[in-house]
């Protein structure tokens, strides 16, 4: 209800610096985690080559940030308190930012809602300013060491009310922890140290080497050992835009988005649309309820990326997004299926495991999920075998037979999943390796490589698509409908044909042959909806492949069915040639290793 009165003019008035400073606090500083980020950001600004944090009570009654960079000098620190002033920029281009904001923007906003201390030395002398509530004293002599100490007490004793929006203590120190360590992994040769009171919650030492022999050390100290012993390192460029990091293997994943991490420019985000092009990278090679585990650097030109976009600098936005978008994804993909032939050393760990404890006591697995597919009915999948002609020649069937023993050829040992030895429970193919066995799932790799055929070979005819007789005509909003028409070569190749049909509606005309029914308005809004947030849509190709993964799975060898021997190996060669094949289409692991140290120690040849 608008309850505005004509009779009476609201006043214009200018705010004074106190409460244009609360304000801005309000946006910048939300809870004493944010507070951390902005004071170590100007500490890395600085040049730091040593940045240590100290808070008490999660940050409410200490914050202090010391670094050992190049400091400011009496003159700098009533300027640094100012409104307005940064080294960020020099005012003549908005967009051409190189730093995180040295000394700007956050420190007036910290000042106004807590009892700032600011200590630091540039030059010979060291000077000090503290102010309260806002409020300056004059900048006094002080002992100093090179660098500059800042200490924030009482945070938000000035707005008394924003106290009560905070949390347990515990859970701002374990929020002021996650930035500490966001902050470290983009900065390997910088050493930080998070104390709280007199006990170290974190502490990572400047790492030496290259740019990924730095980054490799780090991750291992503050990711753990475990994700970067199973990642495979990123480096890639498109257009002036470098993508480095590390990506671990689809068999290591989370429960949550817990470990994913993206940098612009060294500068940590949350970015939609980069979580959803790391999420389409990993598309079809991870469980359901499972989520993958990255480190993402995204280095370009600043006015590629407009970093102002969000008062706490939390998300970006590229110039060309659906490039940066195409980058990530098809990188991804392309790392993650040359390292297809290597699981993850935790499927080998869970598996000794396995062999030495109790059952209760075995170790859970990392790639546990919810792996039941959503299957059509077996008319839909004959209907899906007629329309995507060549129909995929597979292993012929064969009576079952035993095994026998065989001559194997030692070349075969050298070979990355070894020769077949056995077959146990009619499921499960043993093979020997040079260096330990492997135990392969029979029919989950054997869906896989039909799976992965089904794909290529629709990627070179195109999906067989059946014609409406009465196209299905589809009312959008109007970019809606400029967004469909703008993909439309794209959806044919999937096998949906639409056109433009006046005003803001399309016209749908062919469909999926793989589909038979198909509620083709619910599907082109939801396409449309997907070109609206992130400039791009898989959501036609997961549902085509959805069903080539329910094709694998009824045409591939079955559980039960006995192999011969030339049958098994012949299964290995074509694991070792097919992209992915590390992981069956719900993400499950086709293969796990044992190496003969793990066997030995087993069997307590070795400790």
């Amino acid at each position: 209800m608008n309850t505005f009165d004509p009779q009476i003019r609201p006043v214009i008035r200018q705010l004074d610096d106190s409460i244009a400073n609360r304000i801005a606090a309000g946006e910048v500083v939300e809870r004493p985690a944010s507070a951390v980020k902005e004071l170590v950001e100007n500490a890395l600004d600085a040049g730091a080559h040593r940045i240590d944090v100290t808070i008490s009570q999660g940050g409410k009654s200490l914050i202090r940030v010391a670094d050992d960079g190049c400091g400011m000098t009496a003159e700098d620190l009533p300027l640094a308190l100012s409104r307005h002033a940064t080294s960020k920029i020099d005012g003549s281009d908005l967009l051409a930012i190189n730093s995180f904001g040295f000394r700007g923007e956050a420190l007036p906003s910290l000042g106004a809602v807590g009892r700032l201390v600011i200590t630091s030395r540039a030059e010979s002398e060291g000077a000090e300013i503290r102010v309260t509530g806002g409020k300056a004293e004059p900048v006094r002599p002080a002992p100093a060491n090179p660098g500059t100490v800042v200490e924030l007490r009482d945070l938000f004793f000035a707005t008394p009310a924003r106290l009560k929006f905070l949390r347990s203590e515990r859970a701002e120190t374990q929020a002021i922890a996650d930035v500490v360590r966001r902050l470290a992994m983009a900065e390997p040769s910088v050493a930080f140290t998070l104390s709280d009171d007199d006990r170290v919650i974190f502490r990572a030492d400047a790492e030496q080497g290259d740019l990924f022999d730095a980054l490799h050390a780090r991750l291992s100290r503050v990711m753990g050992r475990e994700f970067i012993d199973n990642a495979v390192r990123i480096d890639a460029e498109r257009d002036g835009v470098r993508l480095t990091g590390f990506a671990a293997l689809p068999t290591y994943s989370r429960g949550a988005a817990v470990a994913q991490h993206a940098y612009v420019n060294t500068r940590p985000v949350r970015d939609k649309l980069l979580t959803g092009a790391l999420r389409a990278g990993y598309f079809d090679v991870l469980p359901a309820g499972r989520h993958p585990a990255a480190v993402l650097f995204i280095d370009c030109e600043p006015h590629f990326v407009d970093v102002n976009v969000h008062p706490a600098k939390a998300e970006v936005r590229f110039r060309d997004p659906a490039m940066v978008r195409g980058l990530v994804v098809s990188t991804l993909r392309n790392v993650l299926a040359d390292a297809s032939r290597r699981a993850a050393d935790t499927i080998g760990a869970a598996t000794l495991a396995a062999f030495q404890a109790e059952p209760e006591q075995a170790a859970p697995r990392r790639y546990q999920g919810d792996y039941r597919p959503n299957t059509p009915s077996r008319a839909a999948i004959q209907t899906a075998y007629a329309a995507q002609a060549p129909a995929f020649d597979g292993f012929a069937e064969a009576p079952s037979a035993r095994i026998e023993a065989a001559e194997t050829d030692p070349v075969l040992l050298d070979a990355p999943l070894g020769a077949a030895r056995a077959q146990v429970h009619e499921n499960y193919i043993v093979a020997q390796t040079s260096d330990g066995m492997i135990l392969v799932d029979q029919h989950a790799a054997h869906e896989r490589l039909v799976y992965e055929r089904l794909k290529a070979q629709a990627d070179g005819n195109g999906i067989a698509s059946q014609s409406l007789l009465i196209p299905e005509i589809v009312e959008l909003a109007e970019d809606d409908a400029t967004r469909i028409v703008s993909v439309a070569d794209d959806l044919a190749k999937l096998g949906l044909h639409v056109e433009a049909f006046g005003g803001s509606a399309v016209a749908v005309r062919e469909i999926p042959a793989l589909f038979g029914k198909l509620d083709a308005a619910a599907l082109i809004r939801d396409i449309a909806d997907d070109l609206a947030e992130q400039g791009s849509s898989d959501r036609l190709r997961a549902r085509v492949d959805a069903v080539f993964s329910s094709m694998a799975c009824h045409g591939s060898v079955r559980s039960g069915r006995r192999m011969t021997a030339d049958e098994m190996n012949a299964l290995l060669r074509e694991m070792e040639r097919t992209p992915r094949s590390g992981q069956c289409n719900h993400g499950r692991p086709t293969w796990v290793k044992l190496s003969l140290n793990d066997i030995e120690r087993l069997f307590g040849r070795k400790d």
